[in-house]
């Protein structure tokens, strides 16, 4: 089916819907970086510019629309999130599009977080605002580690079906489990995801393997925790200074930080996947994206569609 992606940011979840067999015909986001890293690995057709300022007839009509809308002012991981934090209302032109493409799907995305705003309030008028576009609409927090991703990871997904459109979405059953019940692979550990990924200190010819060298400091708080190569690593954020390194998880062996690429990985991204910008620019760029391995999960759920009405 055709997508037409917002704020796609460095095009995590737009590469899981390609594995899925879709077709994304349109994207934007802002951030010059993350749109110089779409366009290197996934294509042209990805427009930077604010989308407050494009209208709704220069975006192409698809089946889909998914949007990542920024989080920031939703995250719990954000002290100072408050109902009037100007990015909280970006979901409203994620409501525009919809409401103008009539696509008969969307999918968006964002933190935990968004969930307990203002006691529930924000949440409730969100969801309130995405029925009144004539959809049937459910949403569900999805561990990333469920999928294969070696990070426990928890967002919510909303998923809309346009009311016209016989199908019943259903979420992705999880691949992976935490103690390999269910007769399921246990969650995928950080070790083992990183286990193949040579020294950055030693001569390799691996893309974007360098990393941020602010100071360790192991104290228990977010970017100074010791990682467990037994387990998924902890959440992997987009929070940080200018140099990049404040909240960058440590490799597992407690000696330096991870790279950009071991980060990627714990994201899912694959090996080829190329990050343009500085270190705390591609950190920025990986923190804020949806794993590739969950979102491919949730985008298949999408073919059941497809095949129950021979592509139409």
């Amino acid at each position: 089916m055709k997508v037409v992606s917002l704020f796609s940011g460095a095009g995590g979840l737009d590469l899981g819907f390609i594995k899925a067999g879709h077709t994304i015909v349109w994207a934007n986001d802002l951030y010059d970086d993350a749109v110089a890293t779409y366009r290197k690995n996934i294509g042209n057709h990805i427009v930077e510019k604010d989308i407050k300022e494009i209208p709704s007839e220069e975006i192409p009509d698809c089946d889909i629309v998914i949007g990542g809308f920024p989080c920031q002012g939703f995250s719990v991981a954000n002290t100072k999130r408050h109902t009037a934090d100007e990015r909280n209302v970006l979901y409203k032109e994620l409501l525009r599009v919809i409401k103008d493409k009539n696509p008969k799907f969307f999918l968006a995305e964002n933190v935990k977080g968004i969930l307990s705003l203002n006691k529930g309030e924000s949440f409730k008028m969100i969801m309130s605002d995405f029925r009144n576009l004539n959809y049937e609409v459910q949403y569900k927090v999805l561990n990333a580690a469920n999928y294969g991703v070696p990070q426990t990871r928890e967002r919510v997904i909303i998923i809309g079906v346009r009311k016209d459109i016989d199908f019943i979405y259903e979420y992705p059953q999880p691949t992976n489990s935490k103690d390999g019940s269910d007769g399921l692979p246990k969650w995928l550990s950080v070790g083992e995801a990183l286990k193949d990924i040579p020294d950055p200190d030693q001569p390799n010819n691996v893309f974007n393997h360098t990393y941020s060298k602010y100071k360790l400091n192991i104290n228990g708080y977010i970017g100074h925790r010791l990682l467990d190569p037994d387990k998924p690593a902890p959440t992997v954020t987009a929070r940080g200074d200018n140099k990049g390194g404040v909240v960058i998880h440590p490799h597992p062996n407690g000696l330096r930080r991870m790279t950009c690429r071991e980060l990627a990985t714990v994201q899912s991204f694959p090996l080829d996947y190329f990050f343009m910008g500085t270190n705390s620019s591609i950190y920025r760029q990986i923190g804020n994206a949806v794993p590739v391995q969950l979102a491919y999960n949730i985008a298949k759920q999408f073919n059941l569609y497809k095949e129950n009405n021979n592509g139409k």
